[in-house]
């Protein structure tokens, strides 16, 4: 609606993931960091967690669509499923044939020898499954010895398991330690710092077609972090009503009173914002990683 006006070639705060205004704060260059060392080294189990909303969704579809052609990503988003069901979608996405009638032995067998196959050719197959915090936990001890299909020298399937913090509770439970245990490579997705929120904001307003990205003044966008905390995906439905309110007042700015009033709207709470903290101490895999794949080379990576 307001396109026009504003002089945009695309709705800059859609929620979809589209890995076209994917914002790359710390946090996030860290994380596409990380998943690409785990698929270089082969790693088996990969965790990613995140608040709700911080663009766990939209970094992983960036991932999956700049894949190298030797590796083959299953997505799994559907996680409310049955053992079966849970089979028949990776054979669906792996595009191998289904064994009919489900016998898990043969299922298996027939996973085992495809696997086997791709790292004959010298090709990797990887299973990323989102909303992994509510598999449930017999389902993820299927998950767990799925990890047993490998050769003395490598995994034949890298799993990626991608949640909500629920999901690091549910891998403390004692009865998943054999899971945990096997876990390589650990990252959480932190919320946008206020620079990064003000940055975040501009740069998705430059994507879409502004010509300056200076649309919220910089009051406004300190009060965008109050209300959204950081959280991308609140920043962007904050963000559309207040362009929204905006143009319905034919104002080429976006002022703080306007947040205020927008949030108002959508029932927003401003978060209690405690001031930012030095960063941790890296360990020394993180400082590789940060040499290694640090500033716009991650990005490289996905072709930015």
């Amino acid at each position: 609606m307001y396109n026009a006006f504003f002089g945009f070639d695309a709705e800059p705060f859609r929620v979809n993931p589209d890995p076209r205004f994917l914002y790359f704060s710390e946090s996030h260059r860290e994380a596409l960091a990380t998943l690409v060392y785990a698929l270089h080294q082969r790693k088996g189990f990969i965790v990613l967690t995140g608040e709700v909303g911080t663009g766990k969704t939209t970094l992983l579809n960036a991932l999956l669509q700049k894949l190298d052609p030797g590796v083959q990503g299953a997505y799994l988003f559907n996680t409310k499923l049955s053992l079966e069901d849970f089979f028949s979608y990776l054979f669906d996405e792996l595009e191998i044939e289904p064994v009919e009638p489900f016998r898990k032995s043969a299922v298996l067998h027939r996973l085992n020898h495809y696997l086997i196959e791709r790292l004959r050719k010298g090709q990797q197959t990887l299973l990323v499954i989102d909303e992994a915090q509510n598999l449930s936990d017999e389902l993820l001890e299927e998950i767990r010895m799925l990890s047993n299909l490998e050769t003395p020298q490598s995994k034949l399937l890298q799993i990626m398991l991608v949640g909500q913090p629920e999901l690091d509770e549910k891998l403390a439970q004692p009865n998943l330690r054999q899971l945990r245990q096997r876990i390589e490579l650990r990252h959480t997705i932190s919320p946008l710092s206020l620079r990064e929120t003000m940055e975040y904001v501009r740069e998705r307003l430059l994507i879409a077609g502004h010509d300056n990205g200076e649309i919220f003044t910089t009051s406004a966008l300190r009060t965008v972090y109050r209300y959204a905390a950081g959280i991308p995906r609140v920043v962007n439905v904050l963000c559309d009503n207040a362009l929204l309110s905006a143009y319905v007042r034919k104002s080429l700015r976006v002022s703080a009173r306007m947040i205020d009033e927008t949030a108002k709207d959508l029932d927003l709470l401003r978060e209690e914002v405690l001031p930012e903290q030095p960063a941790a101490t890296p360990s020394a895999r993180d400082g590789w990683i940060r040499r290694l794949w640090s500033g716009r080379r991650a990005q490289d990576e996905l072709g930015a």
